[in-house]
């Protein structure tokens, strides 16, 4: 009987060791309550696949809305450890996290309506996405990501990365890369046909995928429509006048994968011999005459010129086999997991929602 009375919310989270105290409305994950709050809590995909927003449970209940041994292992469960995404609230809480520390402070998410301005095509799985927006969306990080959907079309939003710095972006609008995932949904029809004019929401930013203001040198790995936030940080580096060493590996299967090279030469050129770019092909015939890096790029990565890769800060983008076999590649070769940054691209293969 007493289950009838029991409170359904507002709850609040209070976070330690920052000290923030947050409401969380009925309904609403733990991890959304912190991003509308402006808190710059770790966090990636927002469906529970990527593992970022881990954090530890305190004291107080909640209702894990996935199984959270997927991502977590034992002993993090044991620890009490849970997805701030999956994680609705049953009472006040207390967690333990700690939050990121970005160079701004962020602002609270925001929905807003636009319609596609135009859009080019890239490759033949990538095009350039340009959106006009109704009225500004808060402030973005490069790096950062919004969601987009097509009212009646597409419903469901689908998670896309800023393709440029937010100083490089014409006024009013924002840019995506996106590639065509088989049988996705959203990639299928913007790919379909000229979607100029078509009405979107636009909702964002999200992701704590931004630069790490540091002397380090940087080491960026990227493959497909991973271009698009490694593109927005280095025009970001570039207008910072590159203090650091930076070099970017970038996979792709064959010279007609390739793109955005007028802009990584323009990035070069302003680079004072600090900044270099490396295409690495892994399916481009022999005969073609490529004489640049064959293989796949996490192959690369023992070559005498990365020397100094356990004293730099790695950046990487794309889908979750690229990210992970970078990550185990680099912290075998002394870099420490906390140096290293990334954004997992996940799509239709990997989940319901994501980027298809």
């Amino acid at each position: 009987m007493f289950g009838l009375f029991a409170r359904k919310g507002p709850f609040t989270a209070r976070v330690s060791p920052s000290g923030e105290s947050i409401p969380v409305k009925a309904g609403d994950n733990l991890l959304k309550a912190a991003l509308d709050a402006g808190l710059a809590w770790p966090h990636n995909c927002r469906v529970g696949s990527c593992g970022q927003c881990r954090s530890r449970l305190v004291s107080g209940k909640i209702k894990p809305l996935s199984d959270f041994s997927y991502v977590l292992d034992g002993a993090d469960l044991d620890d009490g450890m849970i997805l701030a995404c999956q994680a609705c609230l049953r009472s006040d809480v207390e967690i333990e996290v700690e939050l990121d520390q970005p160079p701004v402070a962020l602002s609270a998410a925001k929905t807003v309506s636009g319609c596609i301005a135009g859009s080019r095509q890239l490759t033949h799985d990538i095009l350039e996405l340009r959106v006009r927006l109704d009225e500004p969306l808060p402030h973005y990080l490069a790096g950062q990501y919004a969601d987009i959907s097509v009212p009646g079309v597409v419903d469901q939003p689908r998670s896309y990365s800023f393709a440029c710095a937010p100083e490089n972006e014409a006024a009013g609008h924002v840019s995506f890369h996106i590639r065509h995932v088989p049988n996705g949904r959203m990639t299928g029809w913007l790919h379909g046909g000229n979607r100029d004019g078509q009405k979107v929401t636009v909702s964002g930013p999200y992701g704590s995928f931004w630069l790490r203001e540091s002397p380090a040198p940087m080491l960026c790995i990227a493959g497909g429509s991973g271009m698009a936030p490694i593109k927005a940080l280095l025009e970001q580096v570039s207008s910072q006048g590159f203090r650091r060493k930076v070099t970017y590996i970038f996979g792709a299967r064959t010279r007609d994968d390739l793109y955005c090279l007028d802009e990584m030469g323009a990035i070069e050129n302003r680079g004072n011999g600090q900044f270099h770019f490396l295409p690495v092909l892994s399916r481009e015939p022999e005969s073609s005459g490529w004489d640049g890096l064959r293989g796949r790029c996490t192959e690369i990565l023992s070559l005498d010129r990365f020397a100094d890769i356990r004293d730099s800060h790695a950046y990487l983008c794309g889908p979750p086999a690229m990210i992970d076999s970078a990550v185990q590649c680099l912290t075998g070769a002394g870099l420490s997991e906390k140096n290293i940054f990334y954004d997992k691209f996940l799509d239709a293969s990997h989940l319901s929602a994501g980027r298809a």
